[in-house]
């Protein structure tokens, strides 16, 4: 059975308004894909309430050889002391998603800061050790630290299988993700590439003016998730690209122009690099609302609420009416100024941001 190139990511399922997820739209919308054609499905122990969530809307309605499904491990999780518990972890996961096994199986966010855990704990051999069991069929990482890092850790397991990476358009230069030369890395090793964050957590679905003026100059009017989607599934070594779909909308629209992709013309290829241009001269904070942040913030600060809000100041600009509206949708939540400053949210931070820092820009401009 062959991979089609989009993934249905399975961690920004839609939520009912007490934040559980919608088990029927989340039905409705694997209908849907797995209809279009596509098979590939991806969630993690970490994702809040996803795994559960998949059993219930894919495994128990589907036959286990008809899809491919992906899970990782949180090796880094502040309960993980031993190998055995993330054996534990593990197989939570399995008993959560009822899933027998999973096709494919990562280290998850593999950062500079965890790569001595990953050592301590020995995430290597036991992932080698689930393989041969029988319990995976292939195992990889996912990576968001620096070319040069990936280079090593390359070298250094070179059983390593596959592995995922953050690509899209606006990354693809940028200093802090670097995009471009990790999927270089991952080429030069012959390692076949999955792609997440290609919409960047939802923020190229509905981009800058300026973005979205280079787009609409285009001669076929397309949405902008599809055009930063495309550009990820014409990469060459890509196996899928995943799209943590929301809402039967965003289903719809993504599968229409999935379903017998063929690359991007040299026009188009021209049109995404102006849009990449004009995306690299905003002032943005390039936070994309994963939330790591937030699960180890001992003051539970909504930083990325807060971040999502300092976008929209530093390019539109703010007044005294867009203050007050800030300030009584965040009148019950903890404040900038609780920060303690003990740099754990930078430590988890895939993005790399300076969040400290950044956060005090919201005090300021707020």
């Amino acid at each position: 059975m062959e991979i089609k190139k989009l993934g249905f990511g399975l961690m920004r399922l839609p939520r009912l308004a007490d934040n559980k997820i919608d088990i029927e739209q989340s039905k409705k919308m694997v209908d849907m894909f797995i209809e279009s054609g596509f098979n590939y499905f991806d969630t993690a122990w970490v994702y809040e309430g996803s795994e559960d969530a998949a059993r219930k809307i894919l495994v128990e309605r589907y036959p286990r050889d008809s899809y491919f499904l992906t899970s990782k491990l949180a090796f880094w999780d502040k309960n993980i002391t031993c190998q055995d518990d993330c054996r534990k972890q593990f197989e939570e996961s399995l008993k959560r998603t009822n899933a027998q096994y999973f096709d494919y199986y990562l280290i998850h966010c593999l950062e500079p800061q965890f790569y001595e855990a990953a050592d301590k704990l020995d995430v290597w051999s036991l992932v080698k050790e689930f393989k041969e069991q029988g319990k995976i069929k292939h195992y990889g990482f996912s990576f968001h630290g620096k070319p040069d890092e990936l280079d090593n850790l390359l070298n250094k397991h070179p059983d390593i299988e596959f592995v995922q990476l953050q690509i899209n358009y606006a990354d693809w230069n940028n200093p802090r993700v670097e995009s471009r030369k990790n999927y270089e890395v991952a080429k030069k090793h012959n390692k076949p590439v999955i792609i997440m964050e290609p919409v960047k957590g939802g923020r190229l679905s509905d981009p800058n003016p300026k973005v979205k003026e280079v787009f609409d100059s285009y001669k076929e009017k397309r949405s902008y998730s599809s055009w930063a989607i495309r550009f990820a599934a014409s990469l060459d070594g890509v196996m899928t690209v995943l799209s943590g779909m929301s809402n039967i909308e965003q289903m719809t629209d993504n599968t229409s122009y999935m379903k017998d992709y063929n690359g991007l013309s040299d026009e188009e290829k021209e049109i995404v690099d102006r849009a990449r241009i004009a995306h690299e001269s905003l002032p943005i904070t390039g936070c994309t609302g994963c939330n790591y942040c937030a699960k180890v913030c001992p003051q539970e600060i909504p930083i990325s609420k807060y971040f999502s809000n300092l976008d929209g100041a530093m390019q539109f600009g703010i007044d005294e009416s867009k203050k007050e509206r800030f300030n009584k949708q965040f009148e019950k939540s903890a404040k900038p100024d609780d920060c303690l400053e003990c740099g754990a949210c930078e430590g988890i931070c895939p993005q790399h941001l300076p969040i400290r820092e950044y956060l005090k820009k919201v005090k300021e401009l707020f």
